[in-house]
């Protein structure tokens, strides 16, 4: 083929680049196989007749009018290299004319997951105070530096939401041979059995656990459903680790929880980010926090790459994407994650 007869793609990944997605070689391969078009993700429109009459792929998630995608004949696919898929189209049309829509936020599974980890243990055995303790010459040795300490081994964990994330960090407990429980109402019993993890309602993995992980999506149905009653059926001194947006739970109530003693929490995502520099939850004994960096390694943003390349050369082909998840019909409209503004 020619330039000019390549597939053409708008690339439009804001706030990542293609630089950051993609390792050099499957960038070059990028350019060799298709003409690239850079566009601003809120102008697209501005594009004109000539650019959006050949785009066959778009890489991001930008905004897009149904008007818009009407001057897209040729569109196949939309492919979301934020991770949360955005409210920001009218998913209606797409499914209608067979356009996909996916995005490669698995790659995300496993850091998150294994921070995740890393938080539990933390809050388990005070990694963070008792070496901030020695930096100071205040620590405590042997057993009076354990009080408060136990075990993440064989303890009572409750997992809040089963995707990717959810599936990622039972992974990574099974070696510490915990109960698991899980709350998820999106999927069925069976397949959470097949998992090796036991189905349960919100109050029983709340009630029953040592450590609650939330890992679920921004959806128009949970926005805040963790709040001041779900912090009060925790047990005592249980450990609250929130992993996937601040906008499931109410956050004053959370720190209110921790601020009493009730429960202790980390959280690598706020309600507001960057954080501002006098939020109180930065002063909050007993709060683990982390800028929203548990995913934020260049191997995951790499592996974005490979799998839009490895997607579009499938439907190259006349063959559906593969490699990332594909919005589902039913449920794509209830998402109402935010756009990240950091990578």
């Amino acid at each position: 083929m020619t330039d000019d007869t390549l597939p053409l793609v708008i690339s439009a990944p804001e706030p990542r680049t293609l630089d950051l997605i993609f390792t050099p070689s499957a960038l070059a391969e990028l350019h060799r196989s298709y003409r690239i078009v850079e566009a601003d993700p809120d102008d697209i429109a501005g594009l004109g007749d000539a650019v959006l009459g050949e785009a066959r792929y778009i890489v991001g998630q930008p905004p897009l009018s149904a008007e818009t995608l009407a001057r897209m004949p040729k569109l196949r696919c939309v492919l979301n290299v934020e991770s949360n898929l955005l409210n920001n189209m009218p998913y209606e049309v797409l499914f209608e004319r067979g356009i996909h829509v996916v995005t490669t936020g698995q790659v995300f599974a496993e850091p998150v997951a294994e921070l995740g980890l890393a938080m539990a243990l933390n809050l388990a055995r005070g990694i963070v105070d008792a070496d901030l303790a020695f930096r100071e010459g205040q620590e405590l040795w042997g057993g009076e530096g354990n009080r408060m300490a136990r075990l993440v081994s064989g303890a009572e964990i409750g997992i809040v939401g089963f995707g990717d994330l959810g599936r990622a960090l039972n992974r990574l407990l099974t070696g510490f041979r915990p109960k698991v429980r899980v709350f998820d109402p999106w999927l069925p019993p069976s397949l959470l059995r097949e998992a090796g993890v036991e189905p349960a309602s919100l109050e029983t993995v709340l009630s029953s656990s040592d450590f609650v992980f939330v890992v679920a999506s921004v959806t128009s149905e949970n926005r805040g459903f963790l709040g001041a009653d779900a912090f009060a059926k925790m047990k005592k001194g249980a450990a609250f680790i929130l992993l996937s947006r601040a906008d499931v739970v109410d956050f004053p109530a959370l720190m209110a929880a921790v601020a009493s003693g009730h429960i202790v929490a980390a959280s690598d995502v706020y309600p507001q980010e960057p954080l501002p520099a006098d939020h109180p939850v930065r002063r909050l004994p007993g709060f683990i926090r982390s800028a929203h960096r548990a995913g934020a390694l260049d191997s995951a943003f790499k592996k974005m790459g490979d799998m839009v390349l490895e997607d579009m050369a499938l439907m190259d082909r006349g063959l559906p994407p593969m490699r990332c998840k594909r919005a589902e019909r039913e449920t794509v409209s209830r998402m109402r994650s935010k756009p990240v503004s950091v990578n």
